[in-house]
């Protein structure tokens, strides 16, 4: 495969808050850029609750590729499943004096009706983890726990 380029603009809006835009990401009915708002967490000084942080989409980013990961890998199993959820949490460290995300929780849960294929389901969460491109990015310790949930 060939190199791909994800492009991001973000501008400083005002206080510890900004927009963070993508030119790729376009509302097709209007053509305005599909943004989001940005900010310092709560947690540190001038920070803002209720908005998106850089925290918030570094977990995010590794929850989504697991999830996009496991339904491109379920497609091609033929894996049939009900449903697709994912927790996740980014825990935020002081390490060697810096702050970065040591840790991603996350916490899969896949619904199948059929018990007999609970082993597959649990072998493609796996391979899914393994394949995740932005977790195969980061240096942060990912742990997860999956849950295979039978419905009848």
């Amino acid at each position: 495969m060939e190199k791909h380029t994800y492009n991001v603009n973000v501008n400083w809006t005002k206080d510890r808050k900004g927009t963070l835009c993508s030119p790729e990401l376009k509302n097709n009915a209007t053509t305005e850029s599909n943004c989001i708002e940005v900010a310092t967490p709560p947690e540190f000084p001038g920070g803002m609750p209720n908005i998106w942080t850089p925290e918030h989409l570094f977990t995010a980013a590794i929850s989504s590729c697991l999830m996009t990961t496991f339904l491109a890998i379920s497609e091609y199993s033929k894996l049939e499943f009900v449903s697709f959820k994912c927790e996740s949490k980014g825990i935020l460290d002081k390490v060697d004096g810096k702050f970065v995300i040591s840790e991603v929780l996350l916490f899969p849960e896949v619904v199948i009706t059929d018990e007999s294929k609970r082993e597959r389901a649990e072998r493609i969460l796996e391979k899914s983890e393994k394949a995740c491109l932005i977790s195969n990015s980061v240096t942060s310790k990912i742990t997860m726990e999956p849950k295979i949930i039978i419905q009848n």
